[in-house]
């Protein structure tokens, strides 16, 4: 098969918060595409061989002295360049143009037209002379660098996108990439197709050949350790690597007690009956209780949950021969995140618990096989390995399971409860076709009573919050307007049916301020 990682794409991140969304777009395109940090080394850029330059957005302003500034290599490397936002103004700044303050600073949707001989924006269609865009900047570009030309405007902008066609350098103010702007996908598919010249070899069949290759090239005739959560990341790892490597594949299962609702026999079912992959399960849930007995912090909720994990899984480990690697489900993400720049200029937004050392005693190599992609495209190899469509698409889950959505002390009362409220509130989503439509959507076990009247008598019992979001990057998101006529079925069946909720509350909280998780 061909190369899939030959024809790429280098995003240089000057922080913006879309930089990720950037990379998803040429990838759902199917052009292979890396995220490095602005600083990082030079050098590199020539060694990574890409076909085009994408800069990014970012917070900070081109008129401080000690802005951010593209390497020197990536104009003299002679490849095309898009400036998108920051990515313009450092553009138009460093190549002799001017950027200023914004004296009225532009944020949200405005009307974007364009010239149409211009290389860019040939690909949009014939019959349109303006389209809606997302602005999102303080600064703008007043006067062009020498060879520009200006290619759109808006009615506050006379310099919304430049382009000078010779050298294939491109820029502009507004975001391709965010699904608010209009034609964004087209504008970005031409740039890294017809303008770099880009084949799309990344697809889903592809990308999965190319993972079971470097697997089978990595491991050799060795035997994988693999700790099977039951979230997407691991169970594609599992499909992947026993693909791959067949029986040399031994799954770790732990049941902690804290997952969704007959999660544990659902897991097994799928992996072990009928993947046939090897799994061992280990029927935990009664150590997790009695570790989180009288435990009301999050934080420390957390730490108990994960640091016990390992201890079992560790505990396991020992109890197997001939393993010489552990699989982890690192998706790229988790790599971007934690590395940081290697010049230090640049800050690390976090350190990722699948990123990094193992623990020295278990002396085992690691091989992380979807370390490349984004949570979309982890998504779509499932469903090329055959993995079913309403597991992988299932809504996010957090890593301490149900032990972060009791607020308070988690009991094995309050995790069956939950359980069961939350498994009512999906179910009813699927029949209502309203699943696919909102992000996320789950039950909260809250540490108080209500008063409430079941059966004639007089109850004081627990009360369950349901949450529902809707968001594209879980950045931000808005709490999903749900039929009222949904809520009032919801909310009657887990008080029929759960004899130990009382009351049933709907989160209306958005993020900002709010986060999605209430813990």
């Amino acid at each position: 098969m061909s190369n899939i990682h030959s024809d790429k794409i280098l995003i240089l991140d000057f922080g913006a918060q879309y930089t990720q969304l950037i990379a998803r777009r040429i990838r759902e395109i199917g052009v292979y595409c890396e995220i490095w940090a602005w600083d990082h080394a030079p050098e590199d850029i020539a060694a990574f061989a890409p076909r085009g330059i994408i800069l990014s957005g970012g917070p900070e302003s081109t008129v401080e002295a000690d802005a951010p500034r593209a390497p020197q290599q990536v104009f003299d490397s002679g490849l095309p360049l898009l400036g998108i936002c920051y990515g313009m103004q450092t553009m138009a700044a460093q190549l002799g143009g001017a950027v200023e303050a914004g004296h009225n600073r532009e944020f949200g949707q405005a009307t974007v037209r364009f010239d149409r001989t211009n290389g860019l924006f040939a690909a949009l269609p014939a019959d349109i002379e303006s389209f809606s865009a997302w602005m999102s900047h303080g600064d703008r570009v007043t006067a062009l660098p020498g060879g520009f030309v200006a290619s759109a405007s808006t009615d506050d902008l006379p310099l919304a996108a430049m382009s000078d066609e010779q050298r294939r350098y491109y820029g502009v103010q507004f975001h391709p990439e965010v699904t608010h702007t209009q034609h964004g996908d087209a504008l970005l598919r031409h740039f890294v197709t017809s303008i770099c010249g880009c084949q799309t070899l990344w697809t889903a069949a592809n990308i999965v050949e190319d993972c079971i290759q470097r697997v089978r090239a990595e491991v050799g005739e060795d035997q994988v350790l693999l700790g099977l959560s039951g979230g997407v990341d691991s169970s594609v790892v599992a499909a992947l690597l026993k693909r791959a490597i067949g029986d040399r594949l031994v799954c770790v299962f732990v049941d902690t007690g804290l997952l969704r609702w007959r999660e544990g026999d659902q897991v097994m079912a799928m992996m072990a009956e009928n993947m046939g992959v090897r799994v061992i399960r280990v029927d935990a849930a009664e150590r997790y209780f009695n570790a989180l007995k009288g435990v009301a912090d999050p934080e420390a909720k957390r730490k108990i949950i994960g640091g016990l994990f390992i201890d079992i899984f560790e505990e396991e480990s020992h109890k197997l021969s001939g393993i010489r690697w552990l699989a982890q489900g690192t998706i790229y993400p988790d790599v971007i995140e934690s590395a940081g720049s290697r010049t230090g200029k640049a800050h690390v937004i976090k350190s990722h618990h699948n990123v990094g050392g193992l623990p020295e005693k278990m002396n085992l190599k690691l091989v992380e096989p979807l370390r490349e992609l984004f949570k979309d495209e982890v998504r779509r190899i499932g469903v090329e390995l055959g993995l079913p469509r309403e597991m992988v698409y299932r809504h996010p889950f957090p890593g301490p399971g149900l032990g972060v959505r009791i607020l308070g002390e988690v009991t094995a009362e309050a995790a069956g409860l939950l359980a069961r409220a939350d498994a009512i509130f999906i179910e009813e989503l699927r029949k209502w076709n309203l699943y696919d439509r909102v992000s996320q959507a789950f039950a909260v076990y809250l540490p108080v009573r209500s008063v409430g009247v079941v059966g004639d008598a007089r109850a004081y019992e627990p009360v369950v919050a349901l949450r529902a979001v809707e968001t594209i990057d879980f950045m931000t998101a808005h709490w999903a307007h749900l039929p009222y006529d949904f809520l009032d079925l919801v909310s009657r069946r887990i008080v029929n049916e759960l004899r130990g909720i009382s009351r049933v509350v709907y989160d209306i909280s958005g993020k900002p301020p709010a986060t999605i998780e209430w813990e």
